[in-house]
C-alpha cells in the first residue's frame, strides 16, 4: 500500500467532543482521532494527515492542524537590542546593547547517532537486498534517524523559547544566512567540503532554528530582523580592517591590537551594522560605551564598516 498525504483546507473536517473527524473514510472506517479539547476554541485554518515515511506507509501517522494565534502584546521598540551569530559548533553567539555576550555550544546529537547509523548501514549493505535481515536493519536505521532528528528539533524548540523569554530586548537581529553557500565552499578540499556539508545539515538545520525564533518572538510581542552578514567574521570591529579568515581560523588578530573570537566579532559587527544602517545613534553610543566597560573596546573612535550604507566616523565620547 502506498500512502499519500491528505490535505484539508478549511473544510472536510470537524471538531467536537475532543475529536477531529474527516470526510474521507478508509474502506468503511471513519477517520476520527482524539485531539486536545482546547483546540475547539481556535479558528482552524488547515488540517493534514501524513506519514513520517510515506513509502509504503512504513512510518508513523500524524494529524497536523494549523490555527491562528495572536501576539500576547504588540511590538514596541524599547531601545534594547540583541544580535545573534549562528554557527555549527557554537550554535549561538549573542551580544546585547549592554555589552554582555552569550555563547551556547551545540550538543551535536548527530555525532552520537551518525556512528550508530553508519555502522548499521554498513551491515545492511552486506545483506541481500530486500531480504528479511535487510528489512530488519533498515527499520533500525529508520528508528535511529527519527530519534536523532527528534532530539535536534526538541533542543532547538527549547533553546529558542528560552532565548526569547529570557532577553529583555524587544528587537533580535540575526544574519541573513545562505545555507547553500555554507555547504558548498569551493575554497575547501573535497573531504572538508563533505564534512562541512554533513555538519551543517545534521546540525538541526540553522534556517529552521531562525524560523522558531521568528514566530516565538512575534508571539511574545518581539521582533526578529534579518540583515546581511557578509564579511562580519572577517572585519575587525574596532578598526574595520578586512582579514582573511578561513574556517579553521577561530580567532581574529588585528594590527590594531584587537584579538577576539571570530564568532564574537561577527555578533558585534551584526549589532553595529543594524544600529548604523537604521541610524539608531543613541543605542549605538550606549553599545560602544558598554563594550568599553567590558574591555571589548579600547579605542575612542569606532569606525563603521565601509560597506555599510552610512560611512562615517563618530566620536563616542561626545
Amino acid at each position: 500500500m502506498y500512502f499519500l498525504t491528505i490535505l484539508y483546507n478549511q473544510s472536510g473536517f470537524k471538531i467536537e467532543n475532543g475529536k477531529i473527524t474527516f470526510s474521507h473514510r478508509y474502506n468503511k472506517t471513519s477517520l476520527s482521532f482524539n485531539i486536545p479539547q482546547q483546540l475547539e476554541n481556535y479558528n482552524l485554518k488547515h488540517a493534514e494527515i501524513f506519514n513520517s515515511e510515506p513509502y509504503k506507509g512504513k512510518g508513523d501517522f500524524f494529524v497536523s492542524v494549523v490555527y491562528e494565534t495572536f501576539p500576547q502584546t504588540n511590538y514596541k521598540d524599547n531601545e534594547k537590542y540583541q544580535a545573534i551569530d549562528l554557527g555549527i559548533t557554537k550554535t549561538i553567539t549573542a551580544v546585547n546593547t549592554d555589552g554582555k555576550i552569550l555563547e551556547i555550544t551545540n550538543p551535536r546529537f548527530d555525532k552520537y547517532w551518525d556512528k550508530k547509523i553508519n555502522h548499521a548501514k554498513s551491515r545492511r549493505d552486506h545483506c541481500k537486498k530486500y531480504s528479511r535481515r535487510w528489512f530488519r536493519i533498515n527499520d533500525a536505521i529508520r528508528v535511529m534517524t527519527k530519534k536523532k532528528n527528534n532530539q535536534i528539533k526538541d533542543w532547538q524548540h527549547k533553546l529558542s523559547r528560552k532565548m526569547v523569554e529570557n532577553t529583555r530586548s524587544n528587537t533580535i537581529i540575526v544574519g541573513d544566512l545562505d545555507v547553500k553557500d555554507m555547504i558548498n565552499s569551493k575554497k575547501l578540499p573535497k573531504s572538508r567540503q563533505k564534512s562541512l556539508n554533513r555538519s551543517t545539515q545534521n546540525n538541526g538545520y540553522i534556517s529552521r532554528f531562525i524560523e522558531f525564533l521568528t514566530y516565538k518572538s512575534e508571539f511574545l510581542g518581539k521582533q526578529l530582523t534579518k540583515i546581511d552578514e557578509s564579511y562580519t567574521s572577517k572585519i575587525c570591529y574596532v578598526c574595520g580592517k578586512v582579514h582573511d579568515m578561513p574556517l579553521y581560523k577561530r580567532n581574529l588578530s588585528c594590527d590594531c591590537g584587537n584579538e577576539i573570537d571570530r564568532d564574537r566579532n561577527s555578533a558585534i559587527n551584526i549589532m553595529v551594522r543594524y544600529l548604523s544602517q537604521n541610524a539608531i545613534w543613541t543605542g549605538y553610543r550606549r553599545f560602544a560605551y558598554n563594550l568599553r566597560q567590558t574591555g571589548l573596546l579600547t579605542f575612542d573612535v569606532y569606525k563603521i564598516h565601509p560597506m555599510d550604507e552610512i560611512n562615517t566616523r563618530r566620536n563616542l565620547h561626545a
